[in-house]
């Protein structure tokens, strides 16, 4: 399992992703951190005039139910995979 300093480590090469990064993927590390660092969605769901606020929101909702652990190795690997993508 990954470890907080290895997850800490990712998340800090997240913020260096590469522009062409999907918003799409960027919504699933969303959801995955914020379940690794603070758990089970704990507000409502924000309204229609929110769109980004929503799909944040909806990505955290859709890992909800995983471990801390397993979020934060999830993030590990989604972020390796994400900057090994070639750029166009």
């Amino acid at each position: 399992m990954a470890s907080e300093d290895e997850f800490k480590e990712y998340a800090e090469k997240a913020k260096s992703l590469p522009l062409s990064t999907k918003d799409a993927d960027k919504l699933v590390l969303y959801g995955l951190y914020k379940q690794a660092t603070i758990g089970a969605v704990n507000t409502s769901r924000p309204g229609l005039f929110s769109p980004a606020d929503r799909a944040k929101w909806d990505a955290w909702k859709a890992v909800e139910g995983k471990s801390k652990e397993e979020a934060m190795a999830d993030y590990i690997a989604k972020v390796k995979q994400l900057q090994e993508v070639p750029s166009t």
